[in-house]
């Protein structure tokens, strides 16, 4: 009997398992016995703490709108697996996911490496991308930089989005030492493109970037006579950042391809508002929260919304909170579907600020509703990608992950 492709997201899904291993030798194994598809490919890296999703997508946008066949590689999906790997702004297809695990799993089984979760999803992009044909392949990095699965390639540019803390278990406790793990993208001779950045970290890119004789240049100042179709003020800086590394690749992208491709970008689950009342933001670390905070005083000046809040017991959930609690009425604390999920009774909020628990993001939504204030759901991109496939069934049945 034929697998079918639930059967198949299964086997992937399990090799979770094991857990994140940072490293490049069984990438390296897989990529080799599939016949390096990676190295055939034009890429663009995409590396950093917050921004690397959205920078990626402007990437692509104006790519397509330049008449480029693109692929795009993102992570984690929100509600599905396939959104991960993209041609041409389309998921693949389940049966494509489907044709490309078997193959996948067959030269596992030859070659005897024992992939990750993460490696093998990076091969199945490679895989598919190449078989697409695509003009350009935009990788972003999954976690860190160095020993990330999509650190194989040597990519026409190589794109540093905003750098802060986060994963700070894995990558290092500073700023400096998670720049050098992100930094780790930037290969002999490739150029790099880094959006303005702290001190402590420019310095390490800098390091990094003269040790490899890779010219670096640094995107300080905003795009301002373009529109951009990502709401907040520092995605005006992503579009800088996603136009300067587009100009160093010399693919001829034009200006009315720049212009049409960011004014078109779209990222769901970044400061995405559903209707009138519901907005919803992907924020899951202390920076990305200020961020939100600074970009929703932008677009409801004054108004303080119901903040229904749920996230991963890695992240730094205090500081998160104490960077929302100036916008906020109350806090509805919510579980996320994620083994990783932080239990919201044992969250702890600011002083002064009241919060109930509620059993489901749904039900807090609910409530939410019946009350005056607008409702920002935020704390993790897992926790937005449930409220999507509950308010957009369309876009298909959630499917947990842990990564």
């Amino acid at each position: 009997m034929q697998e079918s492709y639930t059967e198949a997201i299964r086997w992937l899904y399990s090799t979770q398992a094991t857990g994140i291993k940072l490293g490049l030798d069984n990438v390296r194994l897989l990529l080799d016995a599939l016949g390096n598809p990676h190295r055939q490919l034009a890429c663009i890296h995409v590396a950093g703490t917050n921004g690397k999703g959205s920078v990626s997508a402007m990437l692509d946008s104006v790519g397509r709108a330049a008449g480029l066949r693109t692929g795009l590689y993102t992570s984690p999906h929100l509600v599905r697996f396939n959104e991960r790997i993209q041609v041409s702004g389309r998921p693949i297809t389940d049966d494509e996911v489907l044709a490309g695990l078997r193959v996948i799993r067959d030269t596992i089984a030859r070659s005897g490496c024992t992939p990750t979760f993460f490696e093998i999803t990076t091969a199945l992009g490679f895989v598919h991308f190449l078989s697409q044909r695509v003009d350009l392949a935009i990788m972003e990095t999954g976690l860190g930089g160095r020993l990330d699965a999509t650190n194989l390639i040597t990519p026409l540019v190589s794109v540093l989005t905003s750098i802060d803390l986060d994963h700070q278990k894995i990558l290092g406790d500073s700023r400096a030492k998670i720049a050098r793990e992100k930094a780790g993208i930037i290969k002999p001779g490739v150029p790099v493109v880094s959006i303005a950045q702290s001190a402590d970290v420019r310095e390490v890119i800098d390091e990094v970037a003269a040790s490899q004789n890779s010219p670096v240049t640094y995107t300080t100042d905003p795009v301002i006579d373009l529109q951009v179709g990502l709401p907040g003020s520092h995605q005006r800086l992503n579009a800088a950042l996603a136009r300067d590394a587009l100009a160093v690749t010399k693919l001829g992208v034009s200006s009315d391809a720049l212009k049409a491709g960011l004014k078109s970008v779209f990222w769901p689950g970044r400061f995405q508002i559903l209707g009138d009342r519901l907005t919803i933001d992907g924020a899951h670390n202390f920076a990305a929260s200020q961020g939100l905070v600074q970009t929703w005083r932008e677009f409801y000046p004054g108004a303080s919304p119901t903040i229904v809040f749920g996230g991963l017991r890695d992240k730094d959930l205090d500081k998160m909170l104490s960077a929302l609690a100036p916008i906020a009425t109350r806090f509805f604390l919510v579980p996320v579907k994620n083994p990783r999920g932080e239990n919201p009774a044992s969250i702890r909020l600011p002083n002064g600020i009241s919060g109930v628990v509620f059993p489901g993001v749904q039900e807090a939504v609910e409530a939410a509703n019946q009350l005056a204030e607008p409702i920002l759901v935020t704390g993790s991109l897992f926790l937005v990608g449930e409220v999507l496939s509950w308010i957009q069934p369309e876009l298909g049945k959630f499917q947990t992950s842990q990564q």
